[in-house]
């Protein structure tokens, strides 16, 4: 049995899960589907056509599916889809997608999205991730599964953020962050692998190790990125977790990384003539 606050508006459509909790003063757009035991604090606000999964709990303030800050955006209809068991803090805010971006901006589950994170729209967020307080996500930023944010961490629209990265608070992220990297500084740069990250998560040590190689095969030798790329694939490539990340730079095309302070091969910069 759904307990909606006398306060509260949920307005004619919206459609509401199997032992659903709204609070105090929240509103509840027409076009929103809360599945089976959301709950929504006080105060909170969903709009557009937001679905929410099963179990996740929004905290007060909170504000969910407002229109795109972006000058494309024209109010057409977009969304916003969040999935289960993920838990939204205080005063964050998620916007929905544009026809340009794909049309929805997507949380996956057990998600940890800590006080006043904000995540524009188009942004793709993957499973288990945490975004600690005051993180800003530009728009369709994508984030891997499992990655962390620190508190303060500003991300540059389109910026891509591999799966198992950590970010350090207080870092402005204007590259793509590699799968299993560290990054740190005022300006993220790369500070080796999440070593920690991965043991907790259960990688063993030679996988462990044949991430770390790679890493070194790939960003401290010289070449071209294409070179040091084929060179870290023939040595390290048939463990998964290194096909994952090596994937990820191909697939990057000529996007910037982020790098170690010297950068590939001694230098600062990451393209085809480094």
């Amino acid at each position: 049995m759904s307990l909606v606050h006398p306060t509260a508006i949920v307005e004619d459509g919206a459609r509401l899960g199997a032992d659903v909790t709204v609070g105090a003063f929240s509103i509840v757009g027409r076009d929103v589907t809360l599945e089976d035991g959301v709950t929504l604090d006080a105060h909170v606000l969903i709009r557009g056509r937001t679905t929410i999964g099963a179990r996740t709990r929004v905290a007060a303030m909170s504000v969910i599916g407002g229109e795109a800050q972006d000058l494309s955006y024209k109010g057409e209809d977009t969304a916003v889809v969040i999935g289960a068991d993920c838990i939204v803090r205080e005063h964050v805010t998620i916007h929905r997608g544009t026809m340009r971006g794909g049309g929805t901006t997507r949380i996956g589950t057990n998600c940890f999205i800590m006080i006043g994170v904000h995540i524009a729209h188009d942004c793709q967020i993957g499973n288990n991730v945490i975004l600690t307080n005051q993180a800003t996500l530009g728009g369709h930023t994508h984030v891997g599964d499992y990655a962390i944010l620190g508190g303060l961490v500003a991300v540059l629209q389109r910026t891509r953020i591999g799966p198992h990265a950590f970010v350090g608070g207080m870092s402005g992220v204007t590259r793509d962050i590699i799968p299993f990297g560290t990054s740190t500084g005022h300006i993220a740069h790369l500070a080796g692998i999440n070593v920690v990250g991965l043991k907790r998560r259960g990688f063993d040590k030679p996988t462990i190790h044949a991430v770390h190689l790679a890493y070194n095969q790939f960003f401290k030798s010289a070449g071209t990125r294409a070179e040091r790329l084929a060179a870290a694939h023939a040595a390290y490539g048939a463990t998964p977790a290194v096909a994952t990340l090596l994937d990820f730079i191909r697939e990057a095309g000529n996007r910037p990384l982020a790098l170690p302070r010297h950068g590939a091969g001694g230098g600062e910069d990451d393209s085809d003539d480094a």
